[in-house]
């Protein structure tokens, strides 16, 4: 995509000087608004989340992991609604709070009895 945008933009500047001008700006406001979606963000707090119910945190760490998802949610409003500075934000706290629902869950779970 990147090679593509630079061969647009010279494409573009190569113009008539306000063509080239409005294409430029054009371009660079294109490439900064598609570039900031939280789009890593998203899928760690997904699979923090996964891992956590995996690991049994709607059992044994319930309110971390209710809050985890909750944060999910709320970052997918934001992200919805082109807020991507809150959505990336509420995803990272989403996949921190997973995190500790799954380490809560992983102590608090009962361990099997091995058999003899």
């Amino acid at each position: 995509m990147l090679r593509y945008n630079l061969r647009l933009l010279r494409s573009c500047l190569s113009q008539a000087a306000g063509a080239g001008l409005f294409c430029a700006v054009l371009l660079s406001a294109l490439t900064v608004a598609c570039g900031t979606a939280p789009v890593q963000e998203m899928s760690e707090a997904r699979q923090a989340i996964a891992a956590a119910r995996a690991a049994g945190a709607r059992d044994y760490a319930t309110e971390q992991y209710n809050r985890a998802e909750s944060l999910l949610k709320t970052a997918e409003h934001m992200l919805n609604n082109r807020h991507y500075r809150k959505a990336r934000e509420s995803a990272n706290e989403a996949r921190d709070e997973a995190i500790r629902a799954r380490e809560t869950a992983q102590q608090n779970k009962p361990q099997p009895v091995p058999l003899k």
